[in-house]
């Protein structure tokens, strides 16, 4: 460091500690969450409620009103036995795919995901009738307290919430006309046959089989009994009471997961808490939720974009918790249309788990992320199971799609057997490392894990290509011509390449910090071996070597090494610059017309590590107006009419909602090269910006705000202590601040200048 920056510090220092309580948090106002004044009439659209292992969706017109039930660990775990046959084999596969054998991979791949198991299962709904049906009024979402209002003519007035920890929800409703409830069990049973049915269609939840429920009833109270597959049970179990004018219910859904008695342990659940009450169990609820908003806040001149990054971190908050499976397809709130949900609700990890937890790191919500890296730890016996069964190698892998004990499930073959995913997922577990700083659980999962992974990548990779360099016997991006034959790459993708580089520079960082030399070495060496990316003349990134993306894609697979992984970043200098700016270039030449909602999401992420706020605004601001229903769901399609994809379709998936809040969290805050930087990617037009307790590398907590286009204030933290690496907002010069653990530090601009 210069004396000019020693001297600008020093003066930056003299500010008291105490300022750093100036930036006031921006807690959740009622503009933030959601508020109808039609009636909800379609599942997708309803008021999201959930607290990780238990959610809910409130709609309906009051004709009835529909509380669709959910719990996490609600699956049909049959496996799929093509999956234990002699021919299931990496080395087989390979053979028939060079042997033209298209429809034995076919077979033997993607027809099993046709069936309807294994898949997750919806819980059933509650229904509320009034005779004669009220008319609707309103109905609400408050953030701040996780409750829904919901309004009705005649003095009607319902409110619902899923308790933040206990595994139970409630309704509590002021009505002068008497009520009816029915609990309503999934339709399970049927035959093909069923006259009544008409038949079983694609989809349908009857298709799995299943006997009827076993249903029961008392005074105040109703419940189910569901047998599944393979022993599986599930229970939900209702109750309710009135008096002075008021009515309350509670319900709880079990699962055999938990106990051999769900349906027991449903009424329990249920009963406590009616017993408690409704305003009773609020005050712990509230409590849970308050905590939660303080850990961060943003402000923000744009109100869409403000608005939406508090709807996706509710969102989160409700689907992500440490002790319940994590975030799936669409997570707690399964499809209740009578049918199995789209894609099977299940784990896909070719980007829709991995983006759904992208803002838990700079969002500072590190401990609901590590409900997706307990189980990614947790089921590392299947995954080594199948990598040695698959690939007849040593190491981990994943499997791309995989059920809630981490069993391949099968599907588009290129992508569900790829040999980097465990690579991508390590990647999370790196990231808690580098946020939280915590040595301990470097040393245990995060070093363990990417050591696995890279085991065996050291082994898929030890064949050599032309070059003597590293080469993979087949290798692929997701989801470039999709499951045809040419989606297969004789020469490494630049998916692929990304992933392993970052892997094994990961496993060399880790191991030096560790301790461990010769593990460093290894791994160092193994990275030397691997090719470099293809590039065009231009620089921009190909798929392949001479395999440039072909037309408009939605997965930007090609860009890892961009983001999420940041191995080309604009600080390496012009080329990379250069790089940079010429992909970005080619996804606005080629268009949008295939994207879905997650594209725009990804580019908002991509164009803030460009450092283009403008293109990031655009992006994230396509993706909250045209690509979510109104109670802020993804949906995939384009909803807008706008023409902004040709993808109108509407299934509901959460990987976009997830990766468009961190999108905004990166225009505010960046720290993945090891400094920090402020405001490193907003518009010109944000002239006021603010935010708080953002998290960055290195365990600081930061703030910062801006005013009339000047940073006037940043507020650091230190959890850990230790030097933070600051990109000055004031004089853009890079600083260095010595911080003791739980030490604060203010930063304020000179207003003289």
């Amino acid at each position: 460091m210069n004396n000019k920056a020693c001297c600008f510090l020093a003066l930056l220092l003299a500010i008291p500690a105490a300022a750093a309580e100036r930036i006031v948090p921006n807690q959740p106002r009622d503009g933030h969450g959601l508020h109808f004044t039609t009636p909800v009439t379609v599942w997708d659209e309803a008021l999201p409620l959930g607290n990780g292992i238990m959610g809910a969706l409130v709609w309906g017109d009051g004709n009835p009103i529909k509380v669709s039930l959910d719990r996490s660990d609600l699956w049909d775990l049959r496996l799929v036995p093509e999956f234990s046959t002699p021919e299931y084999k990496f080395r087989v596969m390979r053979d028939w795919h060079l042997q033209g054998r298209i429809e034995d991979l076919i077979r033997l791949y993607e027809q099993p995901y046709n069936r309807p198991a294994p898949t997750r299962i919806p819980a059933g709904r509650i229904e509320l009738t009034w005779d004669p049906s009220p008319v609707f009024i309103d109905s609400s979402l408050s953030l701040a307290d996780a409750a829904i209002n919901m309004r009705f003519k005649g003095g009607i007035l319902l409110r619902a919430m899923v308790h933040a920890v206990e595994p139970v929800g409630m309704l509590s409703l002021q009505s002068p006309v008497p009520v009816s409830i029915a609990l309503v069990a999934p339709a399970f049973a049927g035959r093909v046959d069923d006259p009544a049915r008409g038949g079983i269609g694609a989809g349908d939840l009857a298709q799995l089989g299943y006997a009827a429920p076993r249903k029961s009833a008392g005074p105040g109270w109703q419940a189910f009994l569901q047998q599944g597959a393979e022993g599986f049970r599930f229970a939900v179990h209702v109750c309710w009471k009135s008096g002075g004018g008021s009515w309350t219910a509670a319900w709880s859904v079990a699962s055999s997961f938990e106990g051999a008695d769900p349906l027991a342990l449903a009424r329990e659940r249920a009963e406590s808490a009616l017993a408690k009450g409704y305003d009773e169990m609020t005050v712990s609820h509230r409590e849970w939720w308050r905590s939660f908003w303080q850990k961060s806040s943003i402000t923000l001149p744009d109100p869409v974009l403000e608005r939406q990054w508090y709807l996706e971190t509710y969102k989160f908050g409700s689907a992500a918790r440490r002790g319940a499976p994590p975030i799936s397809l669409q997570a707690i709130w399964t499809a209740d249309d009578g049918k199995l949900p789209p894609w099977k609700g299940d784990y896909h990890h070719d980007l829709n788990t991995q983006l759904s937890y992208w803002p838990c790191y700079s969002g500072n919500h590190l401990e609901e992320g590590l409900g997706y890296l307990d189980y990614l730890w947790n089921t590392r016996e299947a995954g080594f199971a199948w990598t040695k069964r698959f690939f007849e190698m040593p190491g981990l892998n994943v499997p791309m799609t995989a059920d809630l004990n981490g069993n391949q499930i099968g599907g588009w073959r290129q992508y569900t057997h790829s040999a980097t995913t465990a690579a991508w997922l390590a990647q999370h577990f790196y990231l808690h490392w580098k946020y939280s700083g915590d040595h301990e659980f470097l040393e245990r999962r995060t070093y363990p894990y990417i050591r696995d992974a890279a085991v065996f990548l050291e082994t898929f990779t030890s064949q050599r290509g032309p070059d003597d360099l590293r080469s993979f016997p087949l290798s692929s991006s997701p989801e470039i011509n999709d499951n045809r034959p040419d989606a297969w790459f004789t020469t490494p993708t630049n998916y692929d390449l990304a992933l392993s580089r970052w892997l094994f520079a990961a496993a060399a960082e880790l191991a030096a910090v560790l301790g461990l030399p010769e593990d460093a070495a290894r791994w160092r060496k193994v990275l030397t071996e691997l090719p470099g990316f293809s590039t065009a003349d231009d620089g921009r990134l190909l798929v392949a070597k001479d395999y440039p993306l072909p037309a408009s894609h939605r997965h930007f697979s090609h860009l890892m090494a961009i983001h999420p992984l940041g191995l080309i970043d604009p600080s390496d200098g012009a080329p990379a610059v250069r790089t940079i700016k010429a992909s970005l270039e080619e996804l606005n030449r080629l268009g949008s017309s295939w994207w879905t909602g997650y594209s725009f999401a990804w580019l908002g992420n991509l164009a803030a590590r460009a450092h283009d706020g403008q293109k990031a605004q655009q992006a994230l601001e396509i993706f909250s107006t045209a690509f979510t229903l109104r109670n802020s769901f993804h949906c995939n399609g384009d909803q807008s009419g706008k023409g902004y994809s040709k993808f109108t379709y509407r299934p509901f998936t959460l990987e976009g909602n997830f990766a468009a809040a961190e999108g905004i969290q990166e225009m505010l805050l960046q720290s993945h090269r090891g400094n920090l930087m402020i405001f490193p990617a907003i518009p010109p037009s944000w002239r006021d910006v603010s935010f708080t307790t953002l998290r960055a590398e290195g365990a600081f907590l930061v703030s910062a705000k801006r005013t009339a286009g000047r940073t006037v204030l940043v507020e650091i933290l230190s959890e850990k202590g230790g030097i933070c690496h600051l990109v000055s907002p004031f004089s853009g010069r890079e600083i260095a601040i010595s911080t003791k653990p739980g030490e604060h530090v203010a930063l304020e601009a000179d207003p003289t200048q």
